[in-house]
C-alpha cells in the first residue's frame, strides 16, 4: 500500500503540473463530467483512431483529487487500445470500493496511490469523475 508521503507527492505533482489539463486539438470525441456535489466540472477530450486512444486532455475545474486523478488516468490510458482504458477504468474503481486485488492496483501506476480515498467516503465522486467520463464516452459509441 502507497505510504501517505507518496500519496501526497503524486496528488500535489498531478495538481500543480498536470500534463493533460489543455484543450486538445485534434480531438474526435468529448464529454463532460459533472461532480454536483463538490463542483468538480471536467470535459475529456480524446483523439480515438482505429480503437487507440491517440491523445487525451481535459478541461474543467475542481479539487485537487479530481484534477490529479483525471491527469493520471490520461499517463495511463493515452496510447492504449479502448478496451484496455475500459479495464482500467474499471480495476480503478473498483480499487476505490476496496475490491480489486494488488496486482490490479499494481497495473494502475501511480494512480494507485489514490486507493486511500476509499477510506474518504466525500471524496470517492471526486477521485472516479473521469475514470467514469471515459466510460460513458466508449459507452456512447
Amino acid at each position: 500500500m502507497p505510504s501517505n508521503t507518496y500519496y501526497n507527492e503524486i496528488l500535489t505533482e498531478h495538481n500543480l503540473h498536470p500534463e493533460h489539463k489543455h484543450a486538445l486539438p485534434g480531438a474526435n470525441t468529448a464529454l463532460r463530467g459533472v461532480n454536483p456535489s463538490c463542483g468538480d466540472d471536467i470535459t475529456l477530450q480524446l483523439k480515438v483512431e482505429d480503437g487507440v486512444i491517440e491523445d487525451g486532455a481535459f478541461v474543467g475545474d475542481g479539487c485537487a483529487i479530481s484534477q490529479a486523478s483525471a491527469d493520471m488516468m490520461l499517463d495511463l490510458i493515452i496510447g492504449k487500445p479502448k478496451e484496455e482504458a475500459l479495464r482500467l477504468a474499471d480495476i480503478f474503481i473498483r480499487m476505490i470500493k476496496g475490491e480489486a486485488s494488488e496486482e490490479e492496483i499494481d497495473e494502475l501506476e501511480e494512480a494507485g496511490a489514490l486507493q486511500d480515498i476509499s477510506h474518504m467516503p466525500s471524496r470517492v465522486k471526486c477521485a472516479v469523475l473521469g475514470w467514469h467520463t471515459v466510460e460513458e464516452i466508449f459507452k456512447k459509441k
